[in-house]
């Protein structure tokens, strides 16, 4: 842990606002693409081009501990890193997930967010809902001088009164020059995590709930996280920066409906 440093300089935040628009582009830039009958390979290629040729950024997920694909692409049951392939095809109904992390002038950045394909149902919709407003309930706490712990008990508080699960076994983390840095930032009431917020501190908060049980299991593939119940699952995930008086959030959408940067005093 000691090898990285928690707190950001001016000219890294600067950086990584760069790095945070243009993940959150990518997201914009897929949404009409999600359709029935697409291929998650589509979905990847499409992503693939438009970081690389438009954006003139690196596919921070590619080759990365042997990760094939250059984005996830998670349907239905599958909590996080599915891998993209020409087998799978969006169906109506389903609900997916498509996590972006790219790399731009040597610094990352990393989010997330649900779509859904044709019509669902009402559970498959609140699931998601309440995956959002998870993270904006945590995004709305971040502040100087609070306790990590503290965004996990919010979002376990908000999910499980909702009567859904919170995943245990993935986290968020603290991101800059290197893909995952320290803090973990767990999505669960765990008084361990008690390091204490701090302006110039950059990381990821990315919420796996649950309609079943949090437990949850890695495919033979060696990457691909599906539910053990085979229940539904959401995610979404924002890159912060904890500012002084509050934080900014760098990957914003033009869809999210949480301000950029949250002021508390």
């Amino acid at each position: 842990m000691n090898n990285f440093n928690y707190i950001k300089n001016t000219y890294e935040i600067n950086k990584m606002r760069i790095a945070g628009k243009i993940a959150a582009k990518v997201l914009e830039m897929i949404e009409p693409y999600i359709l029935p009958g697409v291929s998650t390979n589509q979905l990847n290629d499409l992503c693939h081009n438009y970081i690389v040729n438009e954006k003139k950024a690196a596919c921070a997920t590619l080759n990365y501990c042997g990760f094939p694909k250059s984005i996830c692409v998670s349907i239905n049951e599958v909590v996080c890193h599915g891998i993209p392939n020409d087998e799978e095809k969006l169906k109506d109904g389903d609900i997916l997930n498509i996590d972006v992390a790219i790399i731009k002038d040597g610094f990352y950045s990393d989010t997330s967010k649900m779509f859904i394909v044709g019509k669902t149902n009402k559970i498959s919709k609140r699931l998601c809902d309440v995956a959002k407003q998870s993270l904006y309930l945590a995004i709305k706490t971040i502040k100087p001088g609070i306790k990590l712990n503290k965004l996990g008990k919010v979002i376990q508080k908000f999910v499980e009164s909702n009567n859904f699960s919170v995943v245990r076994d993935y986290c968020g983390h603290g991101i800059g020059k290197n893909f995952h840095e320290p803090p973990q930032i767990l999505h669960y009431d765990n008084d361990n995590c008690n390091y204490i917020l701090k302006p110039g501190m950059i990381f990821t908060v990315e919420p796996m709930i649950n309609i079943g049980k949090h437990d949850v299991y890695i495919a033979n593939d060696g990457w691909t996280v599906k539910t053990k119940d085979n229940s539904l699952s959401a995610q979404y995930e924002h890159t912060l920066l904890v500012t002084n008086n509050g934080c900014e959030v760098l990957t914003l959408r033009s869809d999210d409906n949480i301000p950029k940067i949250i002021n508390h005093y």
